[in-house]
C-alpha cells in the first residue's frame, strides 16, 4: 500500500510541476528530485523523532535562560545528540561576552491576611531573592506620575509595593488557538515589495512622540523601583494586561539590560502576578482592607563564565568543488524562566535537529556542507546570531566582508511557535520566489503553498539579512503563540502540536537539501550600506 501511495504522490506531483507556467530566476536551474522528496516525506512524517527532541529540551532540561545552568545543560545535550546522529564539528561555540548568569531556585507567594490564598507569581529575571521566608504588608501606590511618588517617601521600608493601575479583566470571545485562513494567506501572497520608507519631518516627529511616550510609560515604574530599593522595600509586584486565566506574560526586568552585566547591583525582588490576583489585592487595599503577604524567593547569580554560546554542528558536503559552501538552518535555544520554552523556541530547535536527522538517516549526500546552529541570547536581542554573523560573515557597522560571506548560500529559521508551515517569507528577495514556490509544490497537500515578498521580524534570520545574506523565516500558523504561550508560564510541552512539528521538519529538510544540491548559490539582494546599529 505504501508503494502505491508513494507512486501516486510522485505521479500527481509530476503532473502538477509540468503544468507550471512560472520559471525560476534567470540563470537558475530548478529541479526537484521527486524520489528523494518522497523519501524525506516518509521519514519525516512516519518515522519522526521530533517529539523526543522536544521532550528533552523542555521537560528534561527545563527553562533555558541565556547563560543559566539550564541553558548550558540543554546546549551540552544538543551538541552530544547531534554527534550521535553523525554530524561533525559539534561544539558550543562562544559568540562573545554576555554577562552573569541567573537561575531561580525557589518561588512562593501567598496572601496571609485578610485570609490565606496562594497566588500565581513568577520573579522577573536577574532579580535577587528575599533571603528566606518573609511576611510583610502590601503598600498600594497609586501615583500617576513622578510627582505623585513623593507622597510615598519614607513609607516603603520592609513593605511589598504594588503599583496599582486599573487593568480590568476583559472577556475574550475569540479562540486562543487559530490557523491562517485562505484569505489571510492570499493577502500575504499578493503583498507588494515595500520600498524603504522615507523619513519625512512629519514621520520623524511621530516617531519622536512614540519614543517619548514609551519612555514615559517606563519612567514611573523605574522611578518607583529605584525608590523602593533606596528605601529598603522587600519586593515589587506588577502584572500584564495581556494575561488572563492564570497566564502570565513574564520575562526580564524591562529597561534594565545592565542587569546581567558583571558588577551590576542585584535589583529588588521583582515579581509578576496574574491579572486576577493583582486586581484582588488592589480592590482590597483601595477599600481599606489591609493585606499581608508571605513570600520566599531564592535566586542565584553565576559569574564564573560570562561568555555566550551557540551550538553548531555540520553534515559535510560531498562535492569537491561545492563542499566549502554552506547551507545553514537554525533556531534559538534560549528561553525565559516561567516555563520550559516549548513554543519559544524548543519547537524550532527540535524541528531543526529533526531535519538534519532526516538527512543523515536517509544517507543523503549533500553537495554543500549543511550547518545547524542553535542560538543563545536571542531573547536579549538576537545576541547569539548577531555575534556569530559578525565573527563569520560581516559586521553590519562597517560591512567589511569576511571570506565565509561569499560561501553561504542560505540560512533558514524557525521561531514562530508550534504551528505548521504554510509557506515562506522572501525577506524582500524576489529572485527566489519561483524557486521556493517550486520547492513547496510537493507539500501543497500539507497546506504549505504561500510565498510572500513580506518579512516577519524579531528573530535570527534578520542577523543574516542585515549583512546581505539570504536569510528566511517560514510562515507558520499562529496556534496559541501570541495569546497563550509566547513568554508565558504556559509555554510547556503540552502546547506543542506533534503533527505540525513533523510537517515543519519535513519541509525544512527538503529546503535545506535542495539548497545544498543546487548548481549555484541562492541569489542575493543588494548589499546593505554600513550602519552603526543594525536594524532588526
Amino acid at each position: 500500500m505504501k508503494n502505491i501511495l508513494s507512486s501516486l504522490f510522485l505521479l500527481s506531483l509530476t503532473v502538477s510541476m509540468s503544468a507550471q507556467t512560472t520559471a525560476p530566476a534567470a540563470g537558475m536551474k530548478m529541479s526537484i528530485d521527486l524520489e528523494t522528496v518522497s523519501r524525506i516525506r516518509t521519514e519525516g512524517l512516519e518515522k519522526s523523532e521530533v517529539m523526543k527532541f522536544a521532550f528533552q529540551l523542555t521537560d528534561v532540561n527545563g527553562p533555558r535562560l541565556s547563560n543559566s545552568p539550564g541553558y548550558q545543560k540543554a546546549a551540552t545535550w544538543a551538541a552530544e545528540e547531534l554527534r550521535k546522529m553523525g554530524l561533525v564539528n559539534a561544539a558550543l561555540e562562544p559568540w562573545g561576552e554576555f554577562g552573569k548568569g541567573w537561575e531561580l531556585e525557589k518561588s512562593y507567594l501567598a496572601m496571609k491576611a485578610p485570609y490565606y490564598r496562594p497566588l500565581i507569581a513568577y520573579p522577573k529575571t536577574w532579580t535577587k531573592g528575599t533571603g528566606g521566608l518573609r511576611q510583610a504588608p502590601v503598600l498600594l501606590v497609586e501615583a500617576k506620575d513622578s510627582a505623585g511618588l513623593a507622597a510615598y517617601q519614607g513609607k516603603m521600608k520592609d513593605k511589598i509595593i504594588l503599583l496599582y493601575r486599573d487593568e480590568a479583566y476583559k472577556q475574550s470571545f475569540q479562540a486562543d488557538a487559530s490557523r491562517f485562513t485562505d484569505e489571510q494567506l492570499q493577502r500575504m501572497a499578493e503583498a507588494k515589495a515595500q520600498a524603504a520608507p522615507q523619513q519625512t519631518d512629519t514621520a520623524q516627529a511621530r516617531r519622536q512622540r512614540e519614543n517619548m511616550l514609551r519612555q514615559q510609560n517606563m519612567q514611573l515604574p523605574m522611578q518607583l523601583k529605584l525608590m523602593a530599593e533606596r528605601e529598603g522595600a522587600l519586593a515589587l509586584l506588577s502584572t500584564s494586561p495581556r494575561g488572563h486565566d492564570g497566564t502570565l506574560f513574564v520575562s526580564g526586568p524591562g529597561g534594565r539590560p545592565a542587569a546581567y552585566t558583571v558588577g551590576a547591583n542585584e535589583s529588588i525582588t521583582d515579581l509578576m502576578i496574574t491579572l486576577e490576583d493583582y486586581q484582588t489585592l488592589g480592590r482590597l487595599l483601595k477599600h481599606g482592607t489591609p493585606v499581608s503577604l508571605e513570600l520566599d524567593v531564592a535566586t542565584k547569580f553565576h559569574n564564573k563564565d560570562t561568555k555566550g554560546y551557540n551550538v553548531v554542528a555540520e553534515i559535510p558536503g560531498s562535492d569537491p568543488l561545492l563542499k566549502s559552501e554552506i547551507v545553514m538552518l537554525g533556531a534559538h535555544l534560549d528561553s525565559w524562566q516561567a516555563a520550559t520554552g516549548a513554543t519559544d523556541n524548543a519547537a524550532g530547535c527540535a524541528v531543526m535537529m529533526e531535519a538534519v536527522r532526516i538527512i543523515r538517516s536517509l544517507g543523503l549526500k549533500p553537495k554543500r556542507t549543511i550547518r545547524i546552529a542553535l542560538w543563545g541570547g536571542e531573547e536579549q536581542g538576537l545576541l547569539g546570531s548577531r555575534g556569530y554573523v559578525k565573527q563569520h560573515f560581516a559586521d553590519p557597522a562597517d560591512m567589511k566582508l569576511k571570506p565565509e560571506h561569499e560561501k553561504l548560500s542560505a540560512y533558514y529559521n524557525i521561531d514562530n511557535g508550534t504551528g505548521k508551515i504554510r509557506g515562506i517569507y522572501l525577506q524582500g528577495n524576489e529572485a527566489v520566489r519561483d524557486l521556493f514556490a517550486g520547492w513547496l509544490l510537493p507539500f501543497h497537500d500539507l497546506d504549505a503553498k504561500t510565498v510572500t515578498i513580506s518579512n516577519t521580524g524579531g528573530t535570527d534570520h534578520q542577523a543574516f539579512d542585515a549583512v546581505g545574506l539570504p536569510g528566511f523565516q517560514f510562515i507558520q500558523d499562529p496556534i496559541e503563540y501570541n495569546t497563550r504561550t509566547h513568554h508565558t508560564n504556559m509555554d510547556s510541552y503540552d502546547h506543542l502540536v506533534p503533527a505540525d512539528l513533523k510537517q515543519i521538519a519535513t519541509i525544512v529538510a527538503t529546503f535545506v537539501y535542495n539548497t545544498a544540491m543546487m548548481e549555484q548559490k541562492l541569489p542575493r539582494k543588494e548589499l546593505p550600506k554600513p550602519r552603526p546599529v543594525p536594524t532588526f
